[in-house]
C-alpha cells in the first residue's frame, strides 16, 4: 500500500493553517526578484522602497554598468527620468530635454526581451513612454508646463487593470512636459487627464503590461499598484 505523504492540512490545525499559508506566501515573494531601470541612484530610492515594501527584491539595471539579462528574474519596473532620444521614434528634435541615448538603448533591449517572455512589466512616467515607442509608438515632444510638479485627476477606464485597482477615478501627481501621442501595437488606453493626456496604458491581452504617466512611487497613499504588480510577479511562469 503507497503510503500517502502528509500535506498542510494533515498536520496543521484549521486555526493556525491560514497563518502558515500567508506565511509560505509572503516568503515567496521576498524571494521574487524584479529589475529596476534608472540612471541615478538618488531617484531610484523611492522606486526600491516601493518594491521592497510590496515583498519585491529590485536588482539594479543602470546604464552602463549592467551587461546582465533578466535571467532569474520575474518581473521589471521601467522607472522615469530624462526624455528619449526622438530618433527612436523617427521625429527629429522637437523640444526634447537632454536626452539619454545609452539609457534608450539599455532599456529598449530590456523592454523587448521582457514583452517577448509575457513577464510582467510596471513602466512609470518615462518608463510608460519607453514602452510606447518600444511598441512603435510615438511622443509629443513638449506639452509646456501644465503637468508639472502638479496634482490632478485622471478618469480610469472600467474594465481595466487600473480600474480594478483603483476604481474610476484617482488623483495623481505629475512631473513631465512629454506626452504618448500615437500609441504603440497592442496598447490600450486606461486612464487619461482631464485635458485628455494619457495618463495610463496596458497591453491588451498581457498578464501585467502596465503603465502609467504619473509617480506612485511618490504618493503618501498605500502603494496599491505596487502590490498588483507583485500579485503578478508571483504569479507568473516562466
Amino acid at each position: 500500500m503507497r503510503k500517502l505523504r502528509p500535506t498542510l492540512e494533515h498536520v496543521t490545525p484549521a486555526r493556525y493553517r491560514s497563518r502558515l499559508e500567508d506565511w509560505f506566501a509572503h516568503n515567496r515573494r521576498v524571494n521574487a526578484r524584479v529589475g529596476l531601470t534608472y540612471r541615478y541612484e538618488k531617484k531610484a530610492e523611492p522606486y526600491k522602497e516601493a518594491l521592497r515594501a510590496a515583498g519585491l527584491e529590485p536588482v539594479d539595471f543602470i546604464p552602463g554598468r549592467s551587461g546582465a539579462g533578466l535571467n532569474g528574474l520575474s518581473g521589471l519596473l521601467l522607472s522615469g527620468g530624462s526624455d528619449i532620444e526622438p530618433n527612436f521614434y523617427g521625429h527629429s528634435d522637437q523640444g526634447s530635454r537632454s536626452p539619454d541615448r545609452e539609457r534608450d538603448e539599455m532599456e529598449l533591449a530590456l523592454a523587448q526581451e521582457v514583452l517577448r517572455s509575457g513577464m510582467p512589466v510596471l513602466a512609470i512616467c518615462r518608463g510608460m513612454q519607453l514602452l510606447n515607442v518600444r511598441l512603435g509608438g510615438t511622443l509629443v515632444q513638449d506639452i509646456g508646463e501644465g503637468h508639472t510638479h502638479v496634482e490632478h485627476p485622471v478618469r480610469i477606464v472600467e474594465g481595466s487593470r487600473l480600474h480594478s485597482i483603483f476604481g474610476p477615478q484617482a488623483t495623481v501627481n505629475s512631473r513631465h512636459h512629454q506626452a504618448l501621442d500615437r500609441l504603440g501595437e497592442g496598447l490600450v488606453i486606461t486612464a487619461t487627464a482631464p485635458d485628455g493626456i494619457v495618463e495610463g496604458v496596458e497591453r491588451a491581452g498581457e498578464p501585467f503590461v502596465v503603465g502609467v504617466q504619473w509617480h506612485p512611487e511618490d504618493l503618501q497613499a498605500p502603494r496599491v499598484l505596487f502590490e498588483s504588480f507583485a500579485d503578478a510577479v508571483l504569479h507568473w511562469k516562466r
